[in-house]
């Protein structure tokens, strides 16, 4: 059984002046359990709302998304989110912020207290456990982020650009978090992300949709993600493997950006 079965799904929002946005054409895709899959296309492609669709946030014009067998009718706990900013609670401190689901749920408290120094440990947050996290940077808050999303102990884990936001430095470091936090805990994982380098370095299988209406164009293995828990990432990235498929998509997004740019200016002309 696939961990999320997405089968025919097509996304049509109606405007207020009566017009709509086709944004998804009967996506079909199966994503195995423990699987990390990565979405890249350019602005426009649905990414975002096909994101919002699987975690339960928005519900399809058409079509059906199973996670575990079970069809995703809104939110629920098997699933957890991490999205651009962190969307914490900034009066909270770190730990507080991390133990919020499970004391929510009424886990023992001192299954929590255990849970949640295991994961400040493992993001490197051991130290900070007591600051609120408005005192904290954008990398550090991620990090937050990502540990309170698996305190929850959710079967899959869906990333909205979690990295977008931070610096290139921060960045890289945070992407080799999550291949580690992946192999620690064997999560289903699907991360959306504007970045081709990111999307082929987490990607055990990396998505390009192309847009209007939003499809899948093609779908690549790759064997970075599992290479990046062992070789250093800068070594993968400049490896000459890595740097073809990095060129050929770029290639490929580059193609359907000027597509969209060409047939936005023929319009206008209209």
């Amino acid at each position: 059984m696939s961990s999320i079965a997405v089968d025919g799904i097509s996304m049509v929002y109606t405007l207020p002046n009566n017009g709509s946005v086709h944004a998804l054409d009967h996506i079909h895709l199966d994503i195995a359990e423990g699987e990390i899959v990565t979405v890249l296309g350019p602005s426009g492609c649905g990414k975002t709302t096909l994101l919002n669709i699987l975690a339960g946030f928005l519900s399809p014009t058409d079509g059906t998304v199973h996670v575990e067998g079970k069809q995703v009718l809104g939110p629920g706990p098997d699933r957890g989110m991490v999205f651009q900013q962190g969307a914490l609670f900034e009066w909270l401190t770190v730990r507080e912020n991390v133990s919020f689901g499970p004391r929510m749920t009424g886990r023992p408290k001192s299954e929590t207290v255990a849970a949640v120094s295991h994961l400040l440990d493992l993001v490197g947050l051991s130290d900070f456990g007591e600051k609120p996290v408005y005192q904290l940077s954008g990398g550090m808050q991620q990090r937050v982020a990502l540990a309170r999303c698996l305190a929850n102990d959710p079967k899959v884990i869906f990333m909205d650009e979690p990295l977008g936001a931070l610096d290139a430095l921060t960045r890289e470091k945070m992407q080799s978090l999550v291949l580690k936090l992946w192999k620690e805990f064997g999560k289903t994982i699907v991360l959306i992300t504007h970045s081709v380098e990111e999307a082929l370095f987490l990607g055990e299988r990396l998505i390009v949709m192309e847009p209007r209406p939003g499809r899948i164009r093609r779908e690549f293995q790759l064997p970075f993600a599992e290479q990046g828990l062992t070789l250093d990432p800068r070594e993968i990235k400049a490896s000459p493997e890595f740097v073809k498929a990095r060129e050929e998509i770029l290639s490929m997004i580059w193609d359907m950006e000027e597509n969209i740019m060409g047939n936005a200016e023929s319009e206008t002309s209209e």
